[in-house]
């Protein structure tokens, strides 16, 4: 027998029943900070219909969450002072929750986010306190354009 699926939890993170420190919103896509991020400023980007991967998304799908992560990249950027982006979507292979979603992360010369060998390091953040202030920056920069 086949167990059932697992809830999916970037579902409950659209619907309200998951806390999330939310960055952006759309009609058809939301933005929140990732609780395990590479480097401060994480945003996860999802679109609201739950679709596992980018290979069962429709055009119109496809479409808002590139849309949305042109928005949320510069919003990161400028609410994080970065001097650019990393912008990444696994399918599948490496993907943790099956949900589509793009990760926006921002980048500094010196990071060290691709070392050698490749190994993602997260940087948590210190406090609730500190991913809340964290995230009103880049929703800051997002209503700013």
């Amino acid at each position: 027998m086949i167990p059932p699926p697992k809830p999916c939890v970037f579902c409950a993170i659209i619907r309200g029943e998951a806390d999330a420190e939310r960055v952006y919103e759309d009609a058809a896509t939301l933005g929140f900070l990732d609780n395990r991020p590479l480097l401060h400023g994480h945003v996860l980007l999802v679109p609201k219909a739950h679709v596992e991967t980018a290979f069962e998304a429709d055009g119109a799908t496809l479409t808002a969450m590139a849309l949305a992560t042109k928005t949320l990249a510069l919003a990161v950027r400028s609410g994080m002072a970065a001097e650019g982006v990393f912008i990444a979507q696994n399918n599948v292979i490496s993907q943790s929750v099956p949900h589509l979603h793009t990760h926006i992360v921002p980048r500094r010369s010196g990071d060290k986010l691709f070392s050698a060998g490749l190994v993602w390091r997260r940087t948590p953040y210190a406090s609730a306190a500190h991913m809340a202030e964290v995230a009103e920056r880049i929703r800051t920069a997002a209503v700013q354009g």
